[in-house]
């Protein structure tokens, strides 16, 4: 399981989350937080890429994951309990957590297991 696979897909979901509540609610917070926080996601997934496709790992990449899943497992997480809103509050605080739990595991295994050379 490479981080990239799971990162950038996350950071689109964001993004797209950010912009759906601007069109329809006219809510800047949404949309600076879903684009920002999912730029931030797709950035370091691409850096995990290249950095892997080099067959090296990106720690930079890790911690920025990493750092913004529990910012925004923390923030909707505390958005969640004030409110008590599934949507989008609740999604996003439990995939934000789940995301954190497996940047931690990669964190914690050394990272993306580069394949041996075939030679």
């Amino acid at each position: 399981m490479l981080d990239f696979c799971f990162t950038i897909p996350y950071g689109l979901i964001l993004v797209a989350g950010g912009v759906i509540g601007y069109l329809k609610k006219g809510s800047t917070a949404s949309l600076g937080g879903g684009v920002g926080s999912g730029l931030v996601l797709i950035i370091a997934g691409y850096l995990s890429l290249k950095a892997f496709e080099k067959r090296k790992n990106s720690y930079l990449a890790l911690v920025l994951e990493t750092v913004t899943a529990a910012v925004l497992t923390w923030v909707m997480g505390q958005r969640y309990y004030l409110t008590s809103k599934i949507m989008p509050a609740g999604i996003v605080a439990g995939i934000s957590a789940l995301m954190t739990g497996f940047y931690l595991y990669k964190i914690a295994t050394g990272g993306n297991h580069i394949p041996a050379k075939a030679e």
